[in-house]
């Protein structure tokens, strides 16, 4: 009897222990990717970063300010990305001139295949690398790609989900803005 008892407790300390290290595991993860992490909220401030662009400089969100921004995160294993990124560029030769600023945020890529995604796709506007996804994590960033307009004082005034950017709809929110 002693030993049908004893099998119990040890079924049942082995699946509290495959239990309690999922847990740890589905923790550690919400951690490391931001998902327990609150995006700013369109109407608030875009939270304050620094970053470095493709050729090692120094970009601080706060060098924009007074001017309209798009804020985008992507990478370039990210088919919405990759369709999203002409349109961008397209919206930003049209509106650079009245001093819009795009700021392509990669998500956690090595500068190897961004760098070589920029130059085939012509992109002329910063492109600034997150290694570690920290902005991204500060961002609430939690899939690709996402961007957020922020206007010439800061605050966020909208964010765009799931690859839907269009040089026409870029235009229009730049209007609102």
């Amino acid at each position: 009897m002693r030993t049908e008892a004893h099998r119990v407790e040890i079924h049942i300390d082995k699946q509290f222990r495959q239990v309690f290290l999922l847990l740890c595991a589905l923790l550690g993860f919400l951690l490391f990717t931001g998902l327990g992490a609150r995006p700013p909220l369109v109407g608030g401030p875009a939270p304050p970063f620094t970053l470095n662009d493709l050729e090692g400089r120094l970009v601080n969100l706060a060098d924009y300010h007074g001017k309209p921004i798009l804020l985008t995160f992507w990478a370039t294993w990210c088919e919405p990305c990759k369709k999203e990124m002409p349109e961008i560029q397209a919206a930003y030769e049209q509106h650079m001139d009245q001093g819009f600023v795009v700021l392509a945020v990669n998500f956690g890529e090595n500068p190897d295949p961004v760098r070589s995604f920029a130059h085939h796709g012509r992109l002329t506007f910063p492109i600034l690398l997150d290694p570690s996804v920290k902005v991204a994590s500060r961002y609430g960033v939690v899939s690709l790609p996402v961007s957020f307009f922020i206007d010439s004082n800061g605050l966020i005034r909208e964010r765009v989900f799931g690859g839907t950017l269009t040089k026409k709809g870029i235009s229009e929110l730049l209007g609102r803005l």
